[in-house]
């Protein structure tokens, strides 16, 4: 009976996260030369300490019932927010953000960790909040979003930030909660960033003034805006409580979505500090900033196509020893890899991730159990979106945001955050059918 424990275990998804994980150790080995072939970096015996202690993470969470975090988990949320507080105010200042806890060399960054713990939590909510009306439901856990998204902007770190609305809306959407409440906090998110971004794009890119524009550069003006649009807005909704029309409805929605984003485009003018701005720009263009901004995304292209298609050989690769790769061990492990493994390497890689969505997926579909359920979701999207975001900013088909490459990229944070999500998952499937259980109480 106890073997009957180990064929409940997903071992290919174990062992693509190990293969990837070993990698992940291949390449920062091969970052840390240079082109002289000395070593100027010994990340990967630190990436290989991670990975020994981060594989006691995932083994732990197998053992442990995931059904404990259910109770556990709003201590652990209300831990999360002491401890990013506490982050922002004493947390070492990295690269211009306060989001690392440590000693001397050794650091963790808790934003990272703290994805897991907002999964946790949001998964209870939305497991207990079944029959709360729809609307309310949606507005309480979007604030269990907003409180650590805000505390981890302030810091300011706006990669690990924007990773949490993606798994809210992706949870929320299997929660059954209704479209037009996802599609509507997406509008706003995507509406506020590219009113953001519009009057950089006007200076730096098209280099002319478009009138329109002027609503984005005359702050009056802006303001006159938001007011005539509140106005249409309480209008509507007047309309819809008095006569209960779908016209009056849709319209509140709308004029809403763009009354939002135009106080929320002015704030982030205001916040948002000049380099994240252009890394929006450099997207679009970066030849605008080639020695600056669009540094990283000219180098990571040219590592990715002087790969070909079998790369130019383990530890030959050049725009990486040649030290032209900017964080070449964290966020553009995959340059490197793609230049020295090539397209065949790419595909292997893309295979590997592929295997643990669908095997994450396969666990989703066979649990029986509602809180099971949710963390899983929650897990195997953060790992999908972290992949997505990653290959392609390194691809240039996407903004360059700082989130690492879950598995490969150098950094203990990511690698426990990744290997203990696993460990949940494998948790979930072992306990799919509560075999755990009944396994327990015959033993």
């Amino acid at each position: 009976m106890k073997l009957r424990v180990f064929s409940y275990l997903d071992y290919f998804l174990f062992f693509a996260v190990l293969i990837l994980i070993f990698i992940g150790i291949l390449f920062i080995y091969s970052s840390g030369f240079d082109q002289y072939g000395m070593m100027q970096s010994k990340e990967y015996t630190r990436q290989i300490f991670f990975a020994i202690t981060g594989l006691i993470l995932l083994i732990a969470m197998i053992v442990i019932d995931y059904r404990k975090f259910r109770q556990w988990s709003p201590f652990l949320y209300l831990g999360l927010l002491l401890v990013l507080v506490y982050t922002l105010v004493f947390g070492k200042n990295v690269k211009g953000a306060r989001s690392w806890l440590g000693i001397g060399d050794f650091g963790v960054q808790p934003s990272e960790f703290g994805k897991i713990i907002f999964i946790l939590y949001l998964a209870r909510y939305l497991e207990t909040s079944s029959k709360v009306a729809e609307l309310k439901r949606f507005i309480k856990g979007m604030f269990i979003m907003l409180i650590p998204i805000g505390l981890i902007l302030l810091q300011p770190d706006l990669g690990s930030a924007s990773v949490y609305i993606p798994i809210f809306l992706v949870m929320c959407y299997m929660a059954g909660l209704p479209k037009r409440y996802i599609f509507y906090l997406l509008g706003i998110g995507c509406l506020t960033v590219v009113m953001a971004i519009l009057p950089v794009w006007e200076l730096k890119i098209y280099q002319q003034q478009i009138p329109f524009l002027k609503i984005f550069r005359d702050f009056r003006l802006r303001l006159l805006i938001i007011g005539f649009m509140s106005v249409i807005t309480l209008i509507s909704v007047a309309g819809y409580i008095l006569f209960r029309t779908k016209y009056f409805y849709w319209l509140a929605y709308i004029f809403s979505i763009i009354t939002i984003s135009l106080g929320a485009s002015a704030l982030c003018a205001k916040v948002l500090k000049e380099y994240q701005v252009m890394r929006l720009i450099v997207f679009l263009n970066p030849e605008v900033d080639p020695r600056g901004s669009g540094w990283n995304i000219i180098q990571s292209k040219i590592a990715i196509g002087s790969g070909n298609l079998l790369g130019q050989g383990f530890l030959q690769g050049t725009q990486s020893h040649y030290r032209f790769l900017p964080e070449q061990s964290t966020d553009f492990i995959f340059s490197i890899l793609s230049e020295e493994w090539g397209f065949v390497g790419c595909l292997f890689v893309f295979a590997l991730f592929v295997l643990i969505f669908i095997r994450g997926l396969i666990i989703v579909r066979n649990t029986t159990n509602v809180y099971g359920y949710y963390v899983s979701i929650g897990i195997v999207f953060m790992i999908f979106f972290h992949f997505i975001i990653n290959v392609g900013m390194v691809m240039g088909v996407m903004p360059i945001t700082g989130i690492p490459l879950m598995f490969l990229s150098y950094g203990g944070s990511s690698l426990w955050t990744a290997m203990t999500g696993i460990g949940l998952l494998m948790g979930v499937n072992l306990r799919r059918e509560d075999f755990y259980d009944s396994y327990r109480a015959e033993n």
